[in-house]
């Protein structure tokens, strides 16, 4: 599965797990596990985009933050 689909899975089991009819003590458990996971989930789409902006296609990563000043930058 995607993470993606994943977040999405567990923020519709967090949205009706109130109303399900499962004992108290495992909704506290299944909410903090899912919160977690949705914690976890979240982190690693946004360690893929930011990555993903830096990646060059050859398995490099790499930005613009070096520049090497030239005299043509100067003219």
């Amino acid at each position: 599965m995607r993470k993606a689909t994943l977040i999405g899975l567990c923020g519709l089991i967090l949205m009706v797990l109130p109303f399900m009819g499962v004992p108290e003590s495992w909704k506290v458990y299944a909410t903090a596990t899912l919160g977690g996971l949705l914690v976890l989930l979240g982190y690693l789409c946004l360690r893929d985009y930011i990555h993903g902006t830096e990646d060059l296609g050859n398995g490099e990563r790499g930005n613009d933050s070096y520049v090497e000043t030239t005299s043509s930058l100067f003219k």
